[in-house]
């Protein structure tokens, strides 16, 4: 167990966060400052933030309590300015009220699942190792595992998810395998699905395919074990309230739903003028409450893509507050 405790230790040190220049330039963190990052990981990102000026504190909030002891360990060295919590990104405003805070200088998510959790086969989070279908970012949460929904869950929401979550053209043929696979025996790990997935999967489209066809079924499963988009949606309703003016929110995406959602909410609170098109004289008086600090999405760039290939699929959006919301 200690021998395992200190590879993931070392597995910490060595975790490369994705666009790190990026992300510090974007948040902008100023001395004496209060910084919010929901999803600590294994506290790369964090350690930058905190690195910034001697007198930053920061609280870090993780669902996986593997990460956030990995996390802790690796911000030893900032002592007292570290404050970590195990929670859903989501309910963040517990937190800042469990250390009096009624504000903070910036907030940070890095949605997505970490590379520790990719690289341990008893999680079940790949396919790349053979493990139990579980997902669960929370293993203590109570929630349904994915083997609930492998083995549990009807035709028509098996389909439904890896079609909308994982965005897969064959998820009618992939949810038939499943329930046809599971009526002989339970689906019991990640190997089996996997297996299962890739033998509904047309042999045309398997041979042109550049990833496996399991990974979008996976992704689904993930992301609807864990209410992935259910967070990032309570999160963006109720941070821009903890932001004062000049304040900065920094969110990196691995999906396009999660971009598109972010996307959306940051347009909408940039937008001046909300009244119908056919109304020539602006009645509302809505002014913009954030500014955009980039009109596209920030990406990584090749020599990061060179040393980590999971940064492909990274999309970085940042606003930032220059305005209290208006009454209209």
């Amino acid at each position: 167990m200690r021998d395992m405790q200190n590879r993931h230790l070392e597995a910490a040190e060595l975790h490369r966060p994705v666009l790190p220049a990026e992300t510090l330039e974007a948040l902008a963190p100023q001395a004496g400052g209060r910084y919010l990052d929901g999803t600590l990981g294994l506290g790369g990102h964090a350690s930058a933030v905190l690195s910034a000026a001697p007198d930053i504190e920061l609280c870090g909030l993780d669902r996986d309590r593997q990460a956030l002891e990995l996390a802790r360990q690796r911000l030893t060295p900032f002592g007292e300015r570290v404050h970590c919590f195990h929670s859903r990104y989501s309910n963040f405003a517990e937190s800042l009220r469990t250390l009096g805070w009624s504000r903070v200088n910036g907030a940070l998510l890095d949605i997505g699942v970490s590379s520790m959790q990719l690289d341990m086969a008893e999680r079940g989070f790949s396919f790349c190792g053979d493990g139990p279908l579980d997902m669960r970012m929370d293993q203590y949460s109570g929630v349904p595992t994915a083997w609930h929904w492998v083995n549990r869950e009807s035709f028509a929401r098996l389909k439904e998810c890896i079609a909308d979550l994982g965005e897969d053209p064959q998820a009618g043929r992939i949810a038939r395998a499943i329930v046809e696979a599971r009526q002989k025996a339970p689906i019991e790990t990640t190997a089996e699905l996997a297996a299962v997935v890739e033998r509904a999967y047309p042999p045309a489209w398997r041979a042109k395919g550049r990833r496996h066809p399991a990974t979008r079924t996976f992704q689904a499963l993930r992301m609807v074990v864990n209410d992935e988009l259910g967070e990032l949606r309570r999160f963006l309703d109720s941070i821009l309230g903890w932001l004062p003016v000049g304040g900065r929110l920094v969110i990196i995406t691995f999906h396009s739903l999660e971009d598109r959602m972010v996307k959306q909410a940051m347009r909408r609170w940039a937008e001046g003028c909300r009244c119908p098109r056919h109304i020539p004289v602006c009645v509302c008086g809505h002014q913009p409450e954030v500014r955009l600090l980039y009109k596209k999405p920030i990406q990584a760039g090749q020599l990061e893509l060179a040393v980590n290939s999971r940064a492909g699929s990274a999309k970085l959006r940042a606003i930032e507050k220059i305005a209290e919301a208006s009454n209209a």
